[in-house]
């Protein structure tokens, strides 16, 4: 399949490097508005500073690891150019233009896969697994904080030009949490505060969000970005039901702002009355790898002809559940959720 890859950041060559090794895919093109460094193994790649020179090169297949706000427009052009898209998370920055993605891939019969990394993870799936076990309704405990600095901070700070931390990070957990009680979010209240000078003055770069299910489940995320961040307690990943709890107990997480680190489960505490069972998870899979098995997905969807309907759907949900805590938070009141995805 020929493939191009736009936007060069950390998952942009992440992704590239995921085709470089698959056997089924070509690079045709890399596709990034400013001059970067590459890794080797991409260095001798065809180089584009546009989208519409990416796609003059006649791709199969588009990998959208650009920014938020140019996700939307991205995948239609590249659908409609006849190739199928994997695009990163978020699927776009309104749940309208969300939907304009998916309602094109339906129409045009194309393949639309979204970043949703976890999905990929065997202990992710052990631990909804686990959760779903034990029977809902479920409370949900989660967030990830980051204290970033440096280049990170930068790259922090051009996200919040379009997109929040409750939004960029969120829709990952929020979609554990849909998978988990797989019951339909009704009702959604967030919070936010600006602690920095360096990010504009409607972005926050702390939220929480809180949301509510029909089956009476509910959950918070929260998520910080930035130098004051505090790095206790910055990774809490807590199932509870009536009849136990799941939750990460690793401690070694390394820094907040290592991306490894962000998926790395270690060990999994089943809680029960009766007693307490650890699931030790060795040699679980790395960022790299875990890219590698998305963009095998990818092409295995394409050339298996998989069926991606609610693949799209849920993704559609997460993110509108995540965008009703972003409206909540301006408007301060609770946002009622008609979510029909």
């Amino acid at each position: 399949m020929r493939v191009i890859v736009a936007g060069l950041g950390n998952m942009g060559r992440s992704h590239a490097i995921a085709y470089h090794k698959h056997p089924e895919a070509e690079i045709v093109g890399l596709v990034n508005r400013s001059h970067v460094d590459l890794p080797e193994a991409l260095q001798s790649y065809p180089r584009f500073s546009t989208f519409e020179d990416g796609l003059a090169q006649d791709p199969d297949l588009v990998c959208i690891a650009t920014y938020s706000d140019s996700h939307a427009d991205y995948a239609i052009a590249a659908m409609e150019a006849g190739a199928d898209v994997f695009i990163e998370k978020p699927l776009a920055t309104t749940v309208a233009d969300a939907r304009r993605v998916v309602e094109t891939a339906v129409r045009l019969n194309r393949k639309l896969v979204i970043g949703y990394i976890l999905r990929h993870h065997p202990s992710w799936q052990r631990l909804i697994a686990e959760a779903r076990a034990l029977g809902g309704p479920y409370v949900f405990r989660m967030n990830l904080n980051q204290q970033s600095d440096g280049p990170t901070w930068e790259t922090h700070k051009a996200l919040m030009q379009t997109t929040s931390p409750l939004v960029d990070c969120g829709v990952h957990y929020v979609d554990v949490m849909c998978q988990i009680t797989d019951a339909k979010p009704l009702r959604v209240s967030g919070m936010g505060v600006r602690l920095s000078d360096e990010i504009a003055p409607q972005m926050y770069n702390y939220g929480q969000l809180q949301v509510w299910f029909e089956d009476g489940s509910i959950g918070w995320y929260e998520a910080g970005w930035g130098p004051m961040m505090s790095e206790t307690a910055f990774f809490v990943k807590d199932v509870v039901s009536q009849n136990g709890a799941v939750s990460i107990v690793d401690g070694n997480k390394g820094a907040s702002d290592d991306v490894d680190g962000h998926t790395k489960v270690g060990g999994l505490l089943v809680h029960r009355p009766g007693g307490d069972t650890l699931i030790d998870m060795p040699g679980e899979p790395g960022h790299q790898e875990l890219c590698d098995a998305e963009q095998a997905y990818m092409i295995q969807a394409i050339s298996q002809d998989i069926n991606l309907t609610r693949h799209m759907s849920d993704a559609v949900q997460s993110l509108a559940i995540c965008l009703a805590a972003d409206e909540s938070i301006r408007t301060g009141r609770p946002v009622e959720l008609g979510v029909s995805t």
